[in-house]
Order: structure tokens, then C-alpha cells, then sequence
């Protein structure tokens, strides 16, 4: 099958955001209109979008998210990544400020391609790394309302605590379930995200300064209602899992049995489910998370 990719960069290192393009990452030098390929293939399916977040040029965008989707246990669901200009160029707790802007830009021209293009999908899903979480929100909220957003997965979300009952409430009361990834191990957005919030609050979106991180500590209370948001998405601390340990450099050599959920705390690391091939390798966490997306999509 094709991996499909659809692209808001203009560049495919650093540049703007620009309108959407439809690529297909196992024909990258391909130059003709694949758009009519990519209705047929979502015609009467499931579609799943995946995204990555800031700090990825184009190239290791496609490759991770190709590495992941292909990891996925999802039925006859169509994969499909979501590439933008999530790049960094200067440092990493001022970039995340600015690339704020590129991931809502983007989710927008996406919401406006989606509800141009994708009305034969049956339903849509979407799985999100980092700052991906505010371009996958930004993008429900603009779809109209005849599609049926299935299943959201916000992994080390890069953006407000309480995201889901406030900026994108409207997003969240879209979806039929939510889940969260979310590990106080996350050094990334233990720092970046305390030091960029209050500065992005000052120059763009007013946010409060005291707000965590979704993708550290998991959403704030009062959550949104049950069964909408899942239960359990706080990653035991023994695991040490990072927030760069939730997609891959590489190819997955193998993959997780299902269901695979939460372990509970102080587990076994890695847990007691992980494959042979996986077990002296940190690819285990990218593989853990794949098989987390396949269990909640169910």
C-alpha cells in the first residue's frame, strides 16, 4: 500500500506553511496529480492520520511516521502521515512559540482540504506527537460537522493541560473517544514547555502561566466527560520514556501482542510483554506506543 502523506510544508527544510500537497513516500521524486489515487483509496474506508511534531524537517517526518504506521494493527484503516513545518532553527523553548502558529496554520488549511476532499471517508482518526496535538485539535475543530472523528490519540502533548475543556473544548465534544500518553519522564517538556508557555502567553495566545503540559502530567481536572476521554494515560516513571521514545528513528523489527495498555506502576522494564527482538533496544517504546494506538483504536 501506498504511505500516503499529506504535506503543509512549502520546504522541505524550515519555510512556512503552505497549502496542501498530497505525497506518496514510496515514489518521493513522483511529480504528477495523485490526488485522484488517494480518493479512491479512502473511498467508503477508515481513515488514520498520524503527525509529528516541532524539530522535523520533512524527510525524517515521513520516515518516523512510516516507521510507526506501519507498525499499527488497525484493520483495513488507511494510514496516512501529516507533514509540517514543525522545524527548529533556533532554540528549542523559543522555536516551540513560533511553531505554535505553523501547527494551528496548518491545521486549518488541513480542516479545508479534509472537508473539500475526504466526505467519503467513514470515519477519521488521528495519533499526534507533541506539538502535533495543537495541529490535530486545530484540525477537528474546523471540520464540518457531517464527519465522524472516531478516535484521537495526543501523545507528549506540547500544549496546555486543559487544552481539552478550554482553547479546543469544541475539538474534544467532536471525538467519540480521546486517549493521552503522558510521562513525567518527558526532560523535553519539562523545560521547553514551562519556559515557552509564559513567553507565548505574552506574545500570542494569553495563555495562563501556570498550566503543565498534557503530554507530562496528563490532562488537568475537570476532565472531559467519561467514556469521551479513556482512562489511564500516565506512563509508569520506572519506564524512563522520553519525548523523543514515542516514534521511530528506524524500522520497528517487531511489535507488541494486543491488547497492550498502561502497565501498572513500577512494572517490569521493559514490560514483560516485549518481544525478544526488542528487549536490548530502546525501539521497544516506539513499538509499546504503536501497539497502544492498535489497542484503543479497537
Amino acid at each position: 500500500m501506498p504511505h500516503w502523506i499529506l504535506s503543509t510544508r512549502a520546504h522541505s527544510i524550515g519555510g512556512p506553511v503552505a497549502p496542501v500537497k498530497v505525497l506518496d513516500a514510496d515514489r518521493p521524486g513522483f511529480t504528477g496529480d495523485l490526488m485522484p489515487e488517494l480518493l479512491a483509496a479512502i473511498q467508503g474506508r477508515d481513515v488514520f492520520f498520524a503527525t509529528h511534531g516541532f524539530e522535523v524537517n520533512q524527510a525524517n517526518g515521513i520516515s518516523h511516521l512510516g516507521f510507526w504506521l506501519d507498525s499499527l494493527e488497525i484493520g483495513n484503516a488507511v494510514p496516512i502521515g501529516i507533514v509540517w513545518p514543525g522545524d527548529c532553527v533556533i532554540p528549542i523553548f523559543v522555536d516551540y512559540i513560533l511553531e505554535g502558529r505553523e501547527a494551528i496554520k496548518s491545521g486549518q488549511l488541513l480542516a479545508t482540504f479534509l472537508n473539500a476532499n475526504f466526505t467519503g471517508a467513514v470515519t477519521v482518526s488521528f495519533a499526534s506527537h507533541s506539538l502535533g496535538a495543537r495541529l490535530v485539535l486545530q484540525t477537528i475543530a474546523g471540520l464540518a460537522g457531517s464527519f465522524h472523528v472516531r478516535r484521537v490519540l495526543l501523545m507528549a502533548g506540547a500544549i496546555d493541560d486543559d487544552c481539552l475543556t478550554g482553547e479546543y473544548g469544541t475539538s474534544a465534544n467532536k471525538i467519540d473517544e480521546i486517549s493521552i500518553l503522558a510521562s513525567t519522564r518527558d526532560a523535553v517538556l519539562a523545560f521547553a514547555f514551562p519556559l515557552g508557555n509564559p513567553l507565548q502567553g505574552i506574545i500570542d495566545r494569553a495563555h495562563p502561566y501556570h498550566h503543565a503540559a498534557l503530554g507530562r502530567t496528563g490532562p488537568a481536572q475537570p476532565y472531559p466527560p467519561s467514556p469521551r476521554l479513556q482512562p489511564n494515560w500516565q506512563i509508569p516513571p520506572n519506564l524512563n520514556y522520553g519525548h523523543h521514545n514515542y516514534l521511530p528513528g528506524q524500522p520497528i523489527p517487531a511489535t507488541f501482542p494486543l491488547p497492550t495498555d498502561i502497565p501498572p506502576a513500577n512494572a517490569q522494564t521493559p514490560p514483560a510483554s516485549t518481544p525478544p527482538a526488542l528487549a536490548s533496544t530502546d525501539l521497544w517504546k516506539p513499538a509499546w506506543s504503536a501497539a497502544f494506538a492498535s489497542t484503543r483504536y479497537r
